[in-house]
């Protein structure tokens, strides 16, 4: 899958063909040597946290990005909850009431960013 020079196509075609295999499930060039240990890590299915089924290699990913449970940090109060949690605990959260340092009325913490605006 790469350019090589047309003096080289033969010997290197050879090596190849000896030496390198094309993984079923990604289509990679893969050593021979390797191959069971690439398929072993890479593509064995495992089960995340969530429940969710899925070839190893995709796991990392997402756990980071789209897992029900990975971890994330409520905007108002900094504590870390699992995502599918994240809203609930924001609308609760975001209700309670911090007094304004400029006028002194009670605001709502989500409507804290935008108060400096309408302070009076």
């Amino acid at each position: 899958k790469k350019d090589i020079p047309a003096v080289n196509f033969i010997i290197h075609e050879i090596h190849c063909r000896r030496n390198i295999e094309i993984c079923p499930y990604c289509s990679d060039s893969i050593p021979k040597s390797e191959m069971k240990n690439h398929i072993e890590s890479e593509h064995v299915q495992v089960t995340c946290k969530c429940r969710m089924k899925m070839e190893n290699s995709l796991l990392k990913d997402h756990e980071e990005s789209s897992c029900p449970l990975r971890p994330v940090l409520c905007q108002f109060c900094d504590i870390q909850l699992a995502f599918n949690k994240l809203q609930e605990h924001e609308l609760y959260c975001g209700a309670r009431t911090e007094p304004c340092g400029r006028c002194g009325r009670n605001v709502l913490l989500r409507e804290l960013r935008e108060h400096p605006r309408v302070c009076g």
